[in-house]
């Protein structure tokens, strides 16, 4: 495998762009955009201070720099680098900012939440939105880029506001049966949006577009509930990730339970497959650990072991909040036939079958 010299970056500030023809990295108050294919730079601009966030329109024809500090943000143009643009959020201060799917406006979130504000590029209009629920969660648009959906709370009530992106009007407004929304998420056919409470409470929602509630997964909990919920690319699926370390999958027929994933700390399952990541160590150091000096290669390759398998766990702190436990990352396949879970407790990743039909399962090990 070849690698390419190293280029400074900071505070992680590197992203391709979404047709994958370019790679921006930022340095400092400057953004360098390269090629992708000989890594040649394409484009130098130099923003007002030092860039704390930076993203792609969804054309790639655009990058957004975030200044929050000063409260700025400068979008910069690939197809005409001396077009300019300068938004100012003033006193209002600025705590996120991103783009909207037809890459023409920017959404800017102002420091304690007072205002969401929508800056269009192509006549300079400026729309607000008020009393959003939080600052980086609570929003998200359709897959088709149709309709916007806002968290919003009002006399200590969450509701949810939809809107159209084409004109940006009011399409409803509802309120919702959470205690402390914490974020929300349309079904990728836009048909349905799954809103989910703080973790102490352990409910998910699901709405129509008309406000209407659909289904309700509300079960007793002793601790922790719902960290994180992810959509299946048919959006006929739902995942809840849960602290208790188990991930369950509901059908979009019936919204009930069909399956429920468990990770346990012993696998003595024959059918389930744990391949395991083994160091390569060049022969010559027989089992010594790696000298520090010198040019060594050391390669990896996995190994499958036999059931049964004992899967190392870390023990979160106690004392420490948003302890380190339970599942927090769910990706399905492209083709909806497996899907892919994260214990925090646990250096592992499951892979399962989510056909009603059961799937083998494998454990991958580090």
């Amino acid at each position: 495998m070849n690698f390419s010299d190293e280029f400074k970056q900071n505070n992680y500030l590197s992203r391709f762009s979404p047709n994958g023809l370019y790679i921006a990295n930022c340095v400092q108050y400057r953004l360098i955009v390269r090629d992708i294919k000989n890594l040649q730079i394409v484009h130098l601009f130099t923003n007002m201070d030092a860039v704390q966030y930076m993203e792609w329109s969804p054309d790639s024809g655009y990058i957004l720099c975030g200044m929050y500090k000063r409260g700025l943000i400068q979008v910069w143009s690939l197809n005409d680098p001396d077009w300019r643009c300068k938004i100012d959020e003033g006193l209002a201060g600025l705590e996120s900012v991103r783009w909207s799917p037809d890459s023409r406006h920017v959404l800017s979130t102002a420091e304690f939440q007072i205002r969401i504000t929508l800056w269009s590029l192509i006549d300079k209009s400026v729309s607000y939105f008020e009393h959003p629920k939080h600052a980086n969660r609570g929003l998200d648009f359709s897959k088709d880029g149709r309709y916007m959906a806002l968290a919003e709370r009002r006399n200590c009530k969450d509701f949810i506001s939809i809107f159209v992106c084409e004109a940006w009007k009011m399409l409803q407004h509802f309120e919702v049966q959470t205690q402390d929304l914490s974020d929300i998420a349309w079904s990728p056919d836009g048909r349905a949006l799954c809103v989910w409470d703080h973790m102490v409470y352990n409910k998910v929602c699901l709405y129509s577009m008309d406000g209407r509630c659909m289904s309700t997964y509300d079960p007793p909990c002793f601790g922790l509930g719902v960290k994180t919920v992810t959509w299946s690319p048919t959006s006929q699926f739902l995942a809840i990730g849960s602290y208790d370390e188990k991930c369950r999958v509901f059908n979009h027929l019936t919204w009930k339970t069909v399956a429920k994933h468990m990770h346990p700390q012993l696998v003595e399952k024959s059918d389930v497959i744990v391949y395991k990541e083994v160091e390569k160590k060049p022969s010559f150091l027989k089992g010594e650990a790696l000298p520090t000096y010198g040019n060594y290669t050391v390669s990896t390759k996995y190994e499958v072991k036999e059931a049964p398998v004992q899967i190392p766990l870390v023990k979160p702190d106690p004392e420490k909040p948003n302890p380190k436990m339970g599942v927090g990352h769910v990706s399905f396949s492209s083709n909806c036939r497996f899907m892919a879970t994260k214990n925090a407790v646990s250096p592992v990743v499951c892979k399962h079958g989510v056909k009603l039909v059961p799937a083998k399962r494998a454990s991958l090990s580090t």
